[in-house]
């Protein structure tokens, strides 16, 4: 009877005793993240691991809940050195959302709990938050910490805007400047991110983000407003309205089109009533569909190089100011690189020398700035269903990276600090 009674009682002890270890050595166990938990959304952390067994192999996590509720996560093994540690810029991830070493693969690599989900952190307020956590092979936790990803660096004022038809909010740095001045023109049908803006503004630009669509009283038909002496930035439909901004008004310096189209897409141009341009259509037959219910838009945009379409070209070659155009060559929503192509030849064929252009292999078409979750797929507005946007993870993240400096120096180079025009137009 006391032998019965005793084995329960002995394995009761060491259950107890080795629970007790192994709560000792996870509290042991730290995640740090480097220079700090707080930083602006585009900069990169440190992330490391100390406390860990020699040569443990732990799971890796990052998890976020964007503004419409939509949870991204990523997952990446990794191998303790022989000291316990693992520092994310010098370790390769063994498996899981990405494989080798990417100091920050658990942010880009992460993906949607449902499907066709882009990211959503569209208002610069609040912080986009991370929660990084380490855990054992069966997945109990042994550290975490929070990353707080701000849009606004200290300082930074916003001023909501209303007038007319215009929607948007300016963003201004601190200081009195003078500031070169940049007007942001998100994408089609996506209201206004203030995004790009707010950080431009905490790299020393003042920026006017408007949103284009999205809104009961703008116009059907689009107008230009022009201001003089800045740089536009664009992306997607935004780019030919960044185009035709530069080609038909004066003042514009520096113009970024990121995977932009080179003729007037999907609606006429009309300034002041008049229609500048027609649009160039799409064919819907032309769509393919995927398996995973999202669709293939590349070559549904008919040839505006065609002889019945050469109308709807963006005249280019008539700006005065300078050009940035950047083409992702895995961009599923339409032929960016092709489009890029062709007016890099019309202005050589025009004289013209004021253009740099950039191409991304593996790059898929939304390029945004640098370490928010890549997105393969998501709704389209006027496809009215999701659609495949192209591009490999890994060499999307590293264009974000390239891309978000080459920007910045861009605008540097090419933009006039005049504070009258920049304060009184803006």
């Amino acid at each position: 009877m006391s032998c019965f009674v005793r084995k329960p009682f002995i394995l009761h002890t060491e259950v107890t005793r080795f629970g007790r270890k192994l709560a000792k050595m996870s509290n042991q166990v730290r995640l740090r993240l480097l220079p700090g938990a707080r930083c602006l959304f585009d900069e990169p952390v440190q992330v490391k691991v100390a406390g860990l067994r020699p040569k443990q192999v732990v799971t890796m996590r990052a998890t976020s809940t964007d503004e419409k509720g939509v949870v991204f996560s990523s997952t990446a093994t990794y191998r303790a050195d022989n000291s316990g540690d693992i520092d994310l810029i010098r370790e390769a991830s063994l498996s899981g959302s990405y494989v080798g070493v990417e100091p920050m693969g658990l942010l880009w690599s992460m993906r949607p709990n449902v499907l066709h989900k882009r990211f959503q952190k569209t208002n610069s307020l609040n912080p986009y938050v991370v929660k990084f956590s380490v855990h054992e092979e069966e997945g109990r936790m042994l550290a975490e910490a929070t990353n707080q990803r701000y849009l606004m660096g200290d300082g930074v004022s916003r001023v909501p805007v209303k007038e007319g038809n215009i929607r948007g909010v300016l963003f201004t740095p601190p200081g009195e400047g003078p500031f070169p001045a940049v007007l942001d023109l998100y994408t089609f049908g996506a209201g206004l991110s203030e995004k790009r803006a707010a950080l431009l503004a905490s790299r020393g630009f003042v920026v006017l983000a408007v949103a284009l669509y999205g809104y009961d009283d703008l116009p059907k038909n689009i107008e230009e407003v022009g201001s003089r002496g800045v740089g536009v930035l664009s992306i997607s439909k935004s780019g030919d309205l960044a185009l035709s901004v530069a080609s038909y008004l004066a003042g514009v310096q520096a113009v970024v089109s990121i995977n932009g189209c080179s003729a007037n897409a999907a609606l006429p141009l009309h300034y002041k009533k008049r229609q500048l341009l027609p649009a160039l259509k799409f064919d819907i037959n032309k769509v393919i569909s995927t398996e995973s219910g999202a669709v293939i838009t590349k070559y549904a945009m008919h040839d505006p190089l065609t002889e019945k379409n050469k109308a709807t070209l963006v005249p280019i070659e008539r700006a005065g100011g300078h050009f940035l155009f950047i083409a992702s060559e895995d961009d599923l929503n339409w032929d960016s690189k092709a489009y890029m192509d062709e007016m890099v030849d019309r202005l050589k064929r025009h004289g013209k020398e004021k253009f740099e252009s950039v191409s991304y292999p593996g790059a898929g078409h939304y390029l945004e700035p640098p370490y928010g979750p890549y997105c393969p797929s998501s709704f389209h507005g006027v496809v009215g269903r999701p659609v495949l946007w192209g591009g490999e993870p890994r060499s999307h993240a590293a264009a974000e990276v390239h891309l978000w400096r080459k920007i910045q120096q861009f605008f540097r180079t090419h933009l006039t600090c005049d504070t009258t025009q920049t304060k009184s137009r803006l």
